[in-house]
């Protein structure tokens, strides 16, 4: 889709305004970039999907806030991929058991790897047509999380390949002869694949690619390096960035089965993923077939590369989800054995709250990957409330495992053989994969803003342009004058903002505590547009550096969308889950409002761990539990 005036006006509005605030035109033009490869994204969803219609956009800046969005839709009872989903994880239990996950080396065994194929593993999200499941993703990514309970690096492996390896991007911009040609040997494992997009230098920069492809006759060449490149070994396909003419664009390659003078493994120590393959990747005109150049209609490499990542999101916080069960479920037998004073540890206070305050943890994400999944579904882009999800789980899991886990096992946790010890930086990776959080809180503030800017504030800086006014004054007449049409918009907007208020949403039959949040984030919702529009009147141009103010900002909203989430979601649960929500939800708004825990607070965190301890928790009769490690005779 070719771009319209309009916008290349905005395009070049923006990377103009970069300029006046002091940006070199270097870093204009690359910001410029990456905001066109967000639009070409945009443009690929039907406009009642796109950000401006998404549940947190309407949230802050529309008169109501739509509830019936922010719930959970109910999953058929059954699906057709549930066979194979089964099938999946009885083959992983199997092998758990026999000890045969791993091979020698400590990596996932090629067995199993087989193995999964054969149940279909690798074609979860490929369309039966090229023998794949056709999982819906609100099945497919609840199914990461029971996979992650048995292992968290296989059930990673399958949204590395299907999310953000070569699957969604054939899938989703392949031609009809690249879907036939790749998407069977996606889907029954013959190509396990990644997606090679990170270099040396160009990490949240993508602009900074430096792997370059040349067309010569039939094929291209393709040199430069690329880094942390996940399931790549020799002989597996990779969704490959390059620039190509100047531009981003992504070649489906395949890798040879061992290395050459064209292409070379880059190895190194990495704390992280130790059980898979994490490499980097060394191509000198490396030959890729021309036919395997995806061509996205109106967009490019960075389009592409994109897509996937809100898929991979949302994967993640599924895996934070299982594997927070795996903590959960290791600390119950220990606070039943460790013993101080002659009693168990999980009759203490500070105990219980931990194992309570797991369990509010595992609900939220939860309730943001059912959430999020079904938006997918129906067909919303789903930026902003990946996002959430993707930040919200990796923070959970990097709490989780230090201040709940580490902390309840004490010493033992550095032992080798504990699950802590053992996968520690597996626990706190996730901070970093998909886009490091407090940058994405940064893109979230972004997305959340644009639509407001365009409207109000872009037109002001072009009247600014116009009458060659550098610094605004609003005590100066002539500068008033100058902007008279458009402050008067803005004037209009902000008065009917103040006036008029915002219609007040009914919240639906549930239960009392957990209405009683939801009505807090509606409450908070109501304040957010002003605020925000307060923020960009304030600091104008300067708002890009403005860095931990949008950081706050953004923050603040993202909770505000986990506490309405988590309480919609918790009314259609169980006695536990339902008490984990609004723990969850308690925690969420102290952190709002600042205020302490009241007793009832503890009291609630004590009751909850009581029935968890005494097996309220169901789901965790499934999940392995390690040894106890150096054990000690107890009387």
């Amino acid at each position: 889709m070719a771009s319209t005036g309009t916008e290349r006006d905005s395009q070049s509005f923006a990377e103009a305004a970069l300029r006046l605030s002091g940006k070199t035109d270097e870093e204009a033009r690359r910001t410029g970039a990456m905001d066109r490869a967000d639009d070409q994204v945009e443009a690929l969803f039907a406009p009642q999907y796109q950000t401006v219609q998404s549940p947190v956009h309407k949230a802050v800046w529309d008169r109501q806030v739509p509830l019936d969005q922010f719930a959970p839709v109910a999953l058929a009872p059954s699906a057709p991929c549930d066979a194979a989903m089964e099938h999946c994880l009885t083959v992983v239990r199997a092998r758990r058991q026999a000890g045969t996950l791993y091979d020698a080396n400590g990596k996932v065994a090629v067995g199993l790897l087989q193995e999964l194929a054969g149940a279909g593993y690798w074609g979860m999200l490929i369309d039966p047509q090229f023998g794949g499941q056709g999982a819906p993703f609100a099945r497919f990514a609840p199914f990461l999380a029971r996979m992650a309970t048995l292992d968290p690096m296989t059930a990673g492996l399958a949204s590395i390949h299907g999310c953000i390896g070569a699957v969604d991007p054939v899938r989703t911009f392949g031609n009809a002869e690249q879907k036939r040609r790749f998407l069977p040997r996606l889907a029954n494992g013959e190509a396990l694949s990644g997606f090679a997009l990170t270099e040396p230098c160009a990490g949240s920069d993508l602009t900074a690619l430096r792997t370059t492809a040349t067309l010569v006759g039939d094929h291209y060449e393709v040199t430069g390096e690329k880094l942390f490149i996940t399931n790549v070994i020799p002989g597996r396909t990779i969704g490959l960035v390059v620039m190509l003419d100047g531009k981003p664009a992504v070649l489906i390659a395949d890798l040879p089965s061992q290395e050459n003078d064209s292409f070379q493994l880059v190895n190194y120590g990495l704390y992280a993923l130790r059980q898979g393959y994490n490499n980097g990747l060394r191509f000198r005109n490396f030959k890729v077939p021309r036919e395997n150049l995806l061509v996205p209609s109106g967009g490019d490499g960075l389009t592409i590369a994109y897509h996937g990542l809100n898929l991979g999101r949302l994967s993640l916080c599924a895996n934070a989800s299982g594997t927070m069960r795996i903590m959960l479920a290791n600390m119950l037998p220990w606070g039943e054995f460790r013993r101080t004073y002659g009693q168990a540890i999980n009759t203490r206070e500070l105990v219980k709250r931990r194992i309570a305050r797991m369990a509010a943890l595992i609900a939220g994400a939860d309730a943001l990957v059912a959430w999020g999944s079904g938006l997918i579904d129906q067909g919303y882009r789903g930026e902003l409330e990946c996002v959430v999800a993707k930040i919200f789980g990796s923070e959970a899991l990097k709490e989780a495992a230090i201040e709940l886990f580490m902390k309840t096992h004490g010493g033992r946790s550095f032992l080798h053989g504990h699950v802590f010890g053992d996968n520690v930086y597996d626990f706190l990776a996730p901070c970093i994969y998909e886009g490091e959080g407090e940058m994405l809180g940064l893109a979230f503030f972004k997305s959340l803003v644009k639509q407001h800017g365009q409207a109000f504030f872009e037109p002001i800086g072009k009247a600014l342009q116009r009458a060659r006014i550098r610094t605004f004054s609003p005590a100066n007449p002539l500068h008033l004058w100058a902007l008279r049409s458009e402050l008067g918009s803005y004037a209009r907007w902000s008065m009917q903002q103040k006036l008029n208020g915002r219609t007040r949403e009914t919240i639906p039959p549930m239960d009392a505590k957990l209405a009683e949040h939801v009505g807090f984030a509606l409450a908070r919702f109501r304040t957010f547009a002003l605020e925000i529009s307060g923020t960009m009147r304030k600091h104008q141009l300067k708002l890009a550096d403005r860095q931990c103010r949008m950081a706050e900002l953004s923050q603040r909203v993202q909770d505000t969308v986990v506490v309405l989430v988590t309480a919609l979601w918790g009314a259609k649960q169980g006695d536990v889950m339902r008490a984990a929500a609004d723990l969850l939800c308690q925690d969420l708004r102290r952190k709002l409002t600042g205020e302490r825990p009241t007793d009832r607070y503890f009291r609630d965190a004590g009751k909850l761990a009581d029935q968890i301890i005494q097996g309220g928790f169901a789901e965790l009769s499934s999940v392995p539990e390690s040894e106890i490690l150096m054990k000690y005779e107890t009387k």
